[in-house]
């Protein structure tokens, strides 16, 4: 942490970053020291790179979010502006939209909302383009050769300052080793958020250079364009590396900002991810066993749902008859305790069913409520015995966790506009 200024700023990096390197690299020191000016700064190396440990697998999003939240605890910092780079970006909007009591606002730079092009969003790349900077990573990362060649794109005006060249070379280097660059790159491959944007209500600045050529500045103004509370600045420029080139006026617009968006009140929206779990056939089931029986089977299921619960740390929020409703923080936890849920109530004789979905969440009468809350129930009522359904953005924000989805379709869902893409859960018993 540097500065002393009464608001907190956590700069979320992405994967390139070395907090030790920070002040033998003139251009990054000088940014940094900068942005600290009016602010207490917080720095960290997110996990897998610089100081931190490595992994062999990229960790999923839902655990980076738990990782910015411990380290804001560790630091007492109870609301923190989110300043996310590149890949930190990603990050960034999705604590501010799970956790909007803990960020005052968002600064994003070099900004994307998904990086597989489709035809409304025409501005990412190709899967043949992914395939040839995944395979140069693993070949080339940190090396001279492999660094002067993306140069052009990452930031051009290092090639007229080779002792700018020079200390980007070890940056790299030392943030990442080839195969965590690319495990980091290759879940960022796969990321899709556009549908969280409309759920991200904290006052945000989303900065972007016109000539970028990391992330095409259109990303950045469909980012700017999908968030309620989002303001759109263009600079001039084309260095995707926010340090390089005109530094002063981005870091301007940043203290200008930061300068005028007081914290946020009221917090009765969030993201959440919404479970819903049922016995199958229970009125057959409780007609076979009788009162006594059933009420005693209910019993137990409902011990054992509630001690999934709390192992996974869900929430819940209602229970009707055999039914259960619970939210999570982050989609992986739901769909493992859902999958837990149902290999645990196998032995009672009966068999449960899931739907897991995540979107924004509105606290109606001390309640979690809402349209999300409408499709996870209706998913969940489109699954078997012992299935687990899943939206599709459950899905895409699970990518690096280890669960498998397998397509079901697209489904009519009552009450919901337009169909909605349903995965299974692979039911091969899945370890959290």
């Amino acid at each position: 942490m540097i500065g002393s200024g009464a608001r907190d700023v956590l700069l979320v990096p992405g994967f390139v970053s070395n907090l030790e390197y920070v002040w033998d690299y003139p251009s990054l020191s000088r940014f940094v020291t900068r942005l600290a000016e009016t602010c207490r700064l917080i720095l960290i190396d997110p996990r897998g790179t610089g100081l931190s440990d490595r992994f062999r697998d990229a960790p999923p999003q839902e655990t980076l979010l738990g990782d910015i939240e411990a380290v804001l605890d560790e630091v007492a910092s109870t609301k923190a502006t989110l300043f996310g780079l590149w890949d930190g970006c990603e990050t960034s909007i999705l604590f501010a939209a799970t956790y909007p009591e803990r960020v005052s606002s968002l600064v994003l730079f070099c900004s994307s909302a998904a990086q597989r092009v489709s035809s409304d969003y025409p501005w990412a790349w190709e899967d043949g383009q992914w395939d040839e900077w995944l395979a140069s990573i693993k070949t080339g990362w940190g090396s001279r050769a492999w660094v002067v060649k993306n140069a052009r794109w990452m930031g051009p005006s290092m090639l007229e300052d080779p002792d700018e060249l020079d200390n980007w070379i070890s940056y790299t280097r030392l943030a990442a080793s080839p195969s965590s660059a690319a495990a980091v790159m290759r879940n960022s491959s796969r990321s899709d958020i556009r549908e969280i944007l409309p759920a991200v209500h904290t006052p945000s600045l989303v900065l972007h250079r016109v000539g970028d050529k990391i992330e095409p500045i259109e990303g950045a103004r469909y980012v700017a364009s999908k968030m309620p509370n989002a303001t759109f600045v263009e600079l001039d420029g084309s260095d995707g590396i926010p340090w390089l080139g005109d530094s002063d006026t981005l870091l301007n617009q940043v203290h200008h900002f930061l300068g005028h968006h007081a914290p946020q009140a009221e917090f009765e929206r969030r993201l959440a991810t919404v479970l819903f779990t049922d016995i199958v056939e229970s009125t057959a089931t409780s007609a076979r066993l009788g009162d006594a029986a059933w009420r005693e089977l209910v019993e137990r299921h409902h011990d054992i749902v509630r001690s999934k619960l709390a192992r996974h740390r869900g929430t819940e929020v209602d229970t009707a008859g055999d039914g259960f409703f619970a939210t999570f923080e982050g989609p992986a936890r739901a769909v493992h305790c859902a999958t837990a849920i149902i290999e645990a109530i196998r032995p009672l004789g009966v068999e449960v069913r899931a739907g897991v979905h995540t979107g924004e969440v509105e606290t109606i009468a001390g309640k979690a409520g809402g349209m999300a809350v409408v499709i996870g129930s209706r998913i969940g009522s489109l699954a078997g015995p012992s299935e687990v359904l899943a939206s599709q953005t459950v899905k895409d924000l699970t990518i690096g966790s280890g669960i498998t989805f397998i397509d079901a379709g697209d489904h009519e869902l009552k009450g919901v506009a337009d169909p909605w893409r349903i995965y299974r859960i692979d039911d091969t018993p899945i370890s959290p």
